[in-house]
């Protein structure tokens, strides 16, 4: 039987292989949906796990934590210096990172913030050391700059027309190890460095932080009302303020009430404990605080909707796939009653022949669905190395435990059928097949 299904699909083999490659594809396309959401779930969860609490000004918490943990650009009011100066004496803080947004370099985002983040984002340095003047940068993993290699700040991005900053120009002193996240991605100078070529000096922003809401503060830098500050991303038409940096300056991480206006501040509590009070006490007044997997739960929530939609239309892809299989088959049993009728003729029992059509098409079903897994494994692979390349995120690509049940459902649709067209050459009697 099995020698004979072998000559028989290598007589069809045009139609076999169009059989075959019609379920890879429709395969492939369901196997993709589920490898690149689940991905892309894992991915964002292991970047956000680096970060135990964000705060920021009073706002979108989507935003906040899209902007801080993965670097999106987006304008993001400030808050005053003072809860930097707040956190660094706080007891429960084991330390507290500023990072200010707005300027790029060659598509990488520039991250202000302080030597403490850039020695523990990713637990050490894969080449040279942390920056100790302000004319020095540390570049993420990703970041395809030599050691030394000069970054001109450009206000914003090319795209947008950003102008390119000549107060200072920085030196790469450093490149983190990887850490599977958008910062990779990232180049962190220091944050006095940004304020000082963005002219935010320290006694202009303890006034407004005395005296202003968060709409004032986000301005402060802005020569017409309604622009915000550049911190936040926002592009100023030529109106930006620029200030005074020298590249050679000490760094001063000691933090007062006069700290500039910042956009968030990343917080490593000592505690669990005080993890949960810290964003107690800094979800009230001008500030809130998140848990950044707290946030993206709350997002996948949101998104949920948007995979049963994909796996919904992958899922009409697959039955109309199967209806046209069901259709084209029956059209070739109809085609082979007089191989059939000859297989009775000669004393083939009705088993045989369900057996034979039963298991010829169940074979090529089966192999479609096992090359759909590996297409859908590659294409989700290939999607996914795009985005960690424009994203910096790792995006872990890999079947899990429930897949092996997907396929079990499968197989187990491809046997029932497979079971019409045998049932179809089963009925025939060998007479009338004979006599067509």
């Amino acid at each position: 039987m099995i020698r004979f299904i072998l000559v028989d699909l290598r007589r069809l083999w045009a139609g076999s292989l169009v059989v075959v490659l019609l379920v890879a594809l429709a395969t492939a396309l369901g196997v993709c949906v589920v490898l690149q959401e689940r991905a892309l779930r894992l991915g964002s969860a292991r970047a956000a796990d680096k970060f135990d609490l964000v705060i920021g000004a009073g706002g979108s918490e989507t935003q906040l934590v899209l902007s801080s943990v993965f670097l999106q650009p987006s304008p993001l009011p400030l808050m005053p210096g003072e809860v930097l100066a707040r956190l660094a004496a706080d007891p429960r803080v084991d330390w507290a990172a500023p990072i200010g947004f707005g300027d790029s370099f060659s598509g990488y985002p520039i991250v202000g913030t302080t030597v403490t983040l850039a020695e523990k984002l990713s637990g050490g340095f894969a080449e040279g050391k942390v920056f100790a003047h302000e004319g020095e940068a540390v570049i993420g993993s990703a970041v395809k700059l030599p050691l030394g290699g000069e970054i001109k700040p450009m206000h914003g991005s090319a795209e947008e027309g950003g102008e390119t900053h000549t107060e200072l120009v920085y030196h790469v002193a450093g490149r983190l190890r990887p850490t599977g996240t958008a910062w990779d991605r990232a180049i962190l100078v220091p944050i006095q460095a940004v304020w000082h070529i963005h002219g935010m000096e320290a006694h202009e922003h303890a006034e407004e932080g005395a005296g202003h809401d968060h709409e004032a503060a986000s301005a402060t830098a802005a020569a017409e009302p309604g622009h915000e500050h550049e911190e936040a991303g926002d592009h100023h038409n030529g109106h930006e303020h620029h200030g005074e940096a020298d590249p050679d300056a000490a760094l001063n991480e000691n933090w007062t009430a006069d700290t500039p206006g910042l956009p968030a501040i990343l917080v490593k509590p000592k505690t669990i404990a005080d993890a949960y009070k810290l964003r107690q006490d800094y979800r009230s007044g001008n500030t809130v605080a998140v848990f950044p997997g707290e946030v993206l739960t709350n997002l996948y929530a949101t998104l949920g909707n948007a995979k049963q939609i994909l796996v919904a239309v992958a899922a009409g892809a697959q039955t109309l796939v199967a209806a046209s299989l069901v259709l084209v088959t029956v059209i070739h049993i109809g085609q082979r009653r007089r191989q059939i009728g000859a297989l009775r003729a000669f004393g083939a029992p009705r088993g045989a022949i369900f057996g034979i059509v039963w298991l010829e098409f169940f074979f090529l079903v089966a192999v479609g669905i096992g090359l759909g897994f590996g297409f859908g494994y590659a294409a989700a692979l290939t999607l996914s190395g795009l985005f960690s390349e424009t994203s910096g995120i790792a995006m872990p690509v890999g079947f899990a435990r429930e897949d092996a049940g997907l396929a079990a459902a499968l197989l187990a649709f491809a046997a029932i059928l497979a079971a019409l067209p045998a049932v179809l050459a089963y009925r025939q009697s060998p007479a009338q097949a004979l006599r067509a």
